[in-house]
């Protein structure tokens, strides 16, 4: 690890929260700001699983981070999946790499994309992906510097949610089976109304949210709320 990295984003992330407290967004807003990313965010996954929005520094990063929870597949899943760095200098390009991911990446405007893997010793805890809408690459000293925060955020992450540490683990999975609670449980009310299973319900969640351009989450709440999908 290189120090000075180490050094900078934390005197940056301290600088950031000002009178306010160190949190993941903070974090994950400065670390944007430093390397010259136009957005970014967090997500965490739980006992290999459970995937769960930590932080964005926009709407923009917010739809892009669901996305790769519609599509089960993206950087984030790469990075967490491989404990390894994910990019792609232009996602127009990404398109047999991340066949449904890429092109609702590229409706955000997202053209370059960098993804750290957020881990603690040998504990993997989730991804964080930073975002530019021009095709750069990251140079070699802003990823060094990315990897600096990625290690701060893991531990930003483990202080605002604990339960990392004492989730069961499993093995890791790729795909799109790490769905939070709520989009297990619209799953379950359309499998009983329509007699689906639940495999073919959240996949019928997915297509209906993939074609609307509209958030995973935003689809599940609308089931919970009416018992169907407009």
């Amino acid at each position: 690890m290189n120090q000075d990295h180490h050094t900078a984003a934390w005197q940056r992330i301290s600088t950031a929260a000002h009178t306010g407290g160190i949190t993941l967004a903070v974090a994950c807003r400065a670390c944007a700001d430093d390397v010259e990313a136009d957005f970014a965010g967090a997500t965490l996954v739980v006992a290999g699983e459970l995937r769960l929005l930590a932080a964005a520094t926009d709407e923009r990063a917010r739809s892009v981070e669901d996305a790769q929870l519609v599509t089960g597949e993206g950087p984030c899943t790469d990075a967490y999946t491989h404990r390894a760095p994910a990019d792609a200098v232009d996602v127009h390009q990404a398109a047999t790499r991340w066949p449904a991911y890429a092109p609702m990446a590229s409706e955000q405007g997202v053209r370059s994309v960098l993804a750290l893997p957020l881990t603690i010793g040998a504990l993997a805890i989730g991804a964080m992906d930073l975002y530019r809408i021009e095709p750069t690459p990251f140079s070699p000293a802003q990823r060094e510097r990315a990897s600096a925060y990625a290690r701060i955020l893991a531990l930003l992450a483990l202080e605002e949610h604990p339960h990392l540490l004492t989730s069961h683990s499993r093995p890791v999975q790729r795909g799109p089976q790490g769905y939070p609670p709520t989009v297990h449980m619209a799953a379950g009310v359309l499998a009983a109304k329509d007699g689906l299973t639940p495999e073919d319900a959240l996949a019928r969640l997915r297509a209906h949210a993939f074609s609307h351009n509209q958030p995973l989450l935003h689809t599940a709440e609308q089931v919970i709320n009416t018992h169907q999908l407009d």
